[in-house]
């Protein structure tokens, strides 16, 4: 009993053993194909976030320096005349001004008497800027000029 168990133990798993050969050439080709065309669609979509990024730290050192620029002209009896890259470092050290490629640098500061603009440079080459004009109206450009699309889809945008 217990050899003709064994003996129809072993036609089992022959019998098992024989249907499995693996994929077809066919089936492979297909399966790279649907992963190619699932690749083609994520990488657009990752490039795209990269650039949102930069842009997304250079608002934020414009924001910064704005708020820094607030800063000097309350201590100077409202006035922005001493508001330049350098004092604007120098009163918030993690203001970035030197150029750089890997990450936003403020570009450019513009004082007056009762008006300034601060720009910061996107590592993608985009800039925007936050000015105080003299009646305290505070508007935001964007300009992209390497791209010409990184505002807001376009060449220049408000954000």
């Amino acid at each position: 009993m217990l050899s003709e168990f064994s003996h129809h133990k072993s036609q089992t798993s022959k019998r098992s053993t024989g249907g499995e050969q693996g994929f077809s050439l066919i089936e492979l080709l297909v399966v790279i194909l649907v992963i190619g065309i699932l690749a083609a669609i994520a990488v657009p979509s990752f490039l795209s976030q990269k650039a949102k990024a930069f842009d997304s730290q250079a608002k934020e050192l414009a924001r910064t320096a704005e708020t820094t620029a607030e800063t000097i002209g309350a201590e100077n009896n409202g006035s922005y005349e001493r508001v330049t890259t350098t004092e604007l470092n120098k009163e918030e050290p993690t203001i970035r001004i030197t150029a750089n490629t890997k990450e936003a640098y403020l570009s450019s500061a513009t004082k007056g008497v009762s008006s300034y603009a601060v720009t910061a440079k996107s590592a993608n080459g985009d800039e925007f800027t936050i000015s105080r004009g003299t009646s305290g109206l505070v508007t935001r450009t964007c300009v992209s000029p390497v791209s010409k699309t990184g505002c807001d889809g376009g060449a220049t945008s408000s954000w």
